[in-house]
């Protein structure tokens, strides 16, 4: 299976621009906003990936409109593959698609000790999302996976 970053055409200056600069992520119907912290105003170096099959497309930067490669947003995205999950799970969702677990899964046995978990992070915004995705706080931290 072909990476999304090697399916990108970009060069080594953008990809190493997209692994060392301080991106953040945040999900947006099915997108991606990508802003980029390593500027100290980083509210104005703010853009939208669009992700199509599993591969950034487009984003709202000039720098995607005005070269012929992916801009540093897209590949930042690409190369983070967690990121690229989450958005094939929100729009799996979106589409009508339902998330099955499917049987003797090995987190089964922990629902309680996870239900319990959630209760005791006030951070946690996991119980207004859909059954068992979790928000991004626990995601980034560690304290729980997306669902397979």
């Amino acid at each position: 299976m072909t990476t999304p970053l090697a399916r990108l055409k970009t060069t080594s200056r953008v990809r190493k621009r997209a692994q060392y600069e301080a991106f953040e992520f945040e999900l947006q119907n099915g997108d991606v906003r990508v802003r980029n912290g390593s500027y100290a105003d980083p509210e104005n170096h703010e853009y939208t990936v669009r992700i199509e099959d599993d591969l950034p497309t487009a984003c709202t930067c000039p720098a995607d409109a005005k070269y012929s490669g992916a801009c540093k947003h897209r590949v930042a995205v690409a190369v983070r593959r967690p990121i690229l999950d989450a958005v094939r799970h929100h729009q799996l969702l979106a589409d009508g698609g339902k998330t099955v677990q499917p049987p003797n899964h090995p987190h089964d046995h922990e629902e309680d000790s996870k239900e319990q978990a959630e209760a005791e992070e006030p951070d946690c915004d996991c119980a207004d999302l859909s059954s068992d995705f979790p928000c991004w706080e626990c995601y980034r931290t560690g304290r729980r996976d997306l669902p397979e």
